[in-house]
């Protein structure tokens, strides 16, 4: 008779691929079994009448990110608390990159303090200043520790990189096997029009939309791809807010260039005239790019079914609003130029996901389940050990129910931060128990899990972010070590 630590008995097993009524077995952390029913042996949990699906794998989180004068306010812990709450049990973080400086010295300092968490993780290289240290001589290191991608900001003072230094990074990229991740706007255009703004008197939260329309994201899309098409380099394109950026990502994979793009709850449920409130209140949904109107959520729930926007991820960039640390760090009068950007949803991503897509018929539970899991973890390179119920996978699982409804709250988020932009959205679907390598982190709304249980996930070479090895003219500028 075959001996389980775990056997999570009678729930419906979502797949990605279709859903069946099984047993799952879990022996070591992994899943050893699935089968109509399996032996009784160890611990069991009863899933009937609740759908079983992958853990969570959120691929865009900042969390406990070091700057210059501190450090974001979410911390390993209180993230790992929310991405229980909520389902998710793998993120992939940043490691910042400050100008002048290189990046090891982040790595280690991002590792310490990841590891006193609980969520599993892997990291994000972000490169602000391309020298020829950073990347001829560091990166070849932090690859060898298991980083497989590069992040990139074609906006943001001091993050944005010139199109020179995107090439540099790109072809660097190409030359150890990562994927870049690229934040997509015009830098110079939102610098033009908020200096405009600004002068006019206009210095309110809601202009941060105006500062920052749809053609400024959809130009950056534009070039982000035609200069990694130019050098045969895999990009991933985060955060997108409209149907104008996402049909520049269509085109391209229309010609078979491997462009991936991302979208965050945010943009199918905030618009823009949230941040038209009197005083700083429109602050809370100040993110980058910014929401847009319903209209624009319609779209982007097309581009989703389609396949363009394979990846649904939180975007977690969480400051508070009391105080003066977080948004008010620059003043409650500051204008928005000068308000940070960002918000928090590690908890709210798939229950805002799940119901507005699946509850309400957007997208079918296979999509859900692709779209918070299979496809993240496979881009990012962590299948087949995350994101699929599958021998030999991780035994990390969300146990839903499917007809429960909640109205999201700030203190169901379990976050560090004071406010959720979604306060008060009804949701049908929740998760009700987080398994994470086979234990039990969170059940009914608790979180159980002990500090410095989480695993750092390093990645290798593997085939997703492979070249094609389709060159102008043939020449190859930068060929692969």
């Amino acid at each position: 008779m075959a001996d389980y630590d775990l056997v999570v008995r009678g729930g419906e097993v979502a797949t990605g691929f279709g859903t069946v009524r099984c047993d799952i077995g879990v022996k070591g952390g992994r899943i050893v079994a699935l089968a109509e029913q399996l032996p009784a042996a160890g611990a069991s949990v009863d899933a009937a009448g609740l759908l079983v699906l992958p853990g969570g794998v959120d691929s865009h989180c900042h969390i406990e990110e070091p700057n210059p004068h501190g450090v974001n306010e979410e911390s390993f812990q209180s993230a790992s608390r929310a991405a229980f709450a909520g389902g998710t049990t793998s993120v992939v973080c940043f490691v910042p990159q400050w100008k002048g400086h290189g990046v090891l010295e982040r790595f280690a300092d991002s590792s310490a303090r990841a590891a006193k968490g609980m969520v599993d993780y892997a990291f994000h290289q972000i490169i602000s200043d391309a020298t020829e240290e950073v990347l001829e001589r560091e990166i070849p290191q932090l690859v060898a520790k298991g980083v497989r991608s590069l992040k990139v900001f074609l906006t943001y003072e001091p993050l944005h990189v010139s199109d020179a230094d995107y090439l540099k990074v790109l072809v660097t990229a190409r030359k150890h096997g990562c994927l870049v991740t690229v934040h997509c706007e015009n830098y110079a255009a939102i610098n033009w029009r908020t200096e405009a703004l600004l002068a006019a008197g206009m210095t309110a939260p809601k202009y941060h939309a105006w500062s920052r329309p749809p053609v400024v994201e959809r130009e950056a899309t534009h070039r982000a791809i035609a200069l990694a098409e130019f050098v045969d380099q895999p990009i991933q394109v985060f955060h997108v807010s409209c149907a104008e950026a996402a049909e520049e990502i269509a085109r391209a994979q229309l010609r078979g260039v491997k462009v991936w793009g991302e979208t965050c709850p945010q943009y199918v449920t905030l618009t823009a005239e949230q941040m038209d409130q009197p005083g700083f209140e429109g602050a809370k949904f100040m993110c980058s790019p910014a929401p847009r109107d319903e209209a624009e959520h319609a779209r982007i729930w097309d581009l989703i079914r389609r396949g363009v926007l394979d990846v649904v991820s939180s975007d977690h960039c969480a400051f508070s609003f009391a105080g003066d640390k977080g948004k008010a760090q620059n003043g409650r009068d500051a204008s928005f130029r000068d308000i940070p950007n960002g918000i928090p949803g590690l908890a709210a991503r798939l229950p805002i996901l799940f119901s507005e897509g699946v509850s309400k018929g957007r997208i079918s539970l296979d999509d859900f389940v692709r779209l918070t899991a299979t496809n993240p973890a496979r881009l990012m390179g962590l299948a087949p050990r995350k994101g699929s119920i599958s021998i030999g996978a991780d035994a990390d699982l969300a146990l839903w129910d499917p007809k429960a409804k909640r109205t999201i709250t700030n203190a169901l988020m379990q976050h560090a931060i004071d406010y959720t932009p979604y306060e008060g959205l009804e949701v049908t679907g929740w998760p009700v128990m987080t398994i994470r390598r086979g234990e039990v982190v969170m059940r009914d709304g608790v979180v159980q899990a002990e500090p410095g249980t989480a695993q750092y996930l390093p990645r290798g070479p593997y085939d997703m972010v492979k070249p094609r090895g389709v060159l102008a003219n043939g020449f190859d500028a930068a060929p692969p070590l």
